[in-house]
């Protein structure tokens, strides 16, 4: 069935274009983008399971990477394999109800990653401003609230996402100019005004992101300040090595997801391919980046890993 005759399917599907004006590259594009799928699959589940079999690995830091970890797969896991069939299968149509399920995660995981960062940011600034408490500050009991409260902060704010959206008349067409079902894509395409979903969607977005963002730079900056006191040129660097990979980490995820919602209240002379590409990026680079930033950089997993496949292949 071709685009053309997508706006008379039934109410309860939509139909995703994937990245309009670059369709003759689907196929192309579809091959970098499983390669870094399959890296954040496998980098996160190593990360996972090297936590879980060492105990000495129980550790906030590592404890903190773990829910990243799994923040990214399900993120990944929502978008990518959807995403391929479009690109490699033609698999264009969508259900109602799988866009807004797809949708739900997204953001609300999308929210999650940014909290886990701002967690990571604390504990980073703990262990090194104030390194003989740190154990004690971030027990196990207050990394699991910190948890608890970072997922229930994303699963509260986006839950009204897909209600909102449930509620609008679609009468227009049914084509969603996206390779995913993202809300202002989606709400685009109801046919009332839906000024004040807008608002409410870009709000949320606003306060979670600027307020994580604020909280990341002052720890940063903090960290910064302690690092540069450190009486051993060798340890200052150590520290600024470390925290240079998390920040440029941080700085992709937030650049690009940045530019997505400045682009939806700004950015409408914004070619529509460059926007949906780096709305993919968002989603796909993190995922992919943090398994080797927070994995392969650091020490204690790198050596676990290292020990595991000498002994297996010895």
């Amino acid at each position: 069935m071709g685009p053309a005759n997508k706006s008379q399917l039934s109410p309860s599907t939509f139909w995703l274009m994937g990245i309009p004006g670059l369709e003759h590259l689907h196929v192309w594009i579809g091959i970098p983008f499983c390669s870094m799928y399959m890296v954040a699959l496998m980098g996160n589940v190593t990360i996972l399971a090297v936590v879980r079999a060492e105990r000495s690995l129980h550790e906030p830091m590592f404890l903190f990477l773990c829910m990243l970890s799994v923040t990214d797969l399900v993120l990944s896991t929502s978008t990518l394999p959807r995403m391929l069939c479009l690109f490699w299968m033609e698999a264009h149509d969508i259900t109602f109800d799988a866009c807004l399920a797809q949708m739900f995660f997204i953001h609300s995981f999308t929210a999650m990653e940014s909290g886990f960062f701002l967690a990571m940011a604390i504990d980073r600034y703990v262990a090194i401003c104030d390194p003989l408490r740190h154990t004690t500050i971030l027990t196990n009991s207050r990394i699991v609230k910190m948890g608890v409260v970072v997922v229930l902060r994303g699963v509260v704010f986006i839950t009204p996402h897909p209600i909102l959206l449930k509620q609008l008349p679609y009468c227009r067409t049914r084509i969603i100019a996206h390779t995913y079902c993202e809300f202002m894509a989606v709400v685009k395409l109801a046919c009332v005004d839906t000024g004040a979903t807008k608002h409410y969607s870009l709000c949320v977005a606003g306060v979670i992101g600027s307020s994580d963002i604020l909280c990341i730079a002052l720890s940063y900056i903090l960290i910064l300040r302690a690092v540069f006191r450190l009486p051993s040129r060798e340890a200052s660097l150590k520290a600024l090595g470390t925290c240079g990979s998390h920040v440029c980490v941080i700085l992709v995820f937030y650049s690009t997801s940045g530019f997505t919602f400045v682009t939806h209240r700004f950015g409408h002379n914004v070619a529509p391919y460059i926007h949906i590409f780096i709305a993919n990026m968002y989603l796909l680079v993190p995922p992919f980046l943090n398994p080797i930033v927070y994995g392969i950089r650091t020490k204690k997993i790198r050596e676990y890993v290292l020990s595991f496949l000498k002994v297996k292949f010895s």
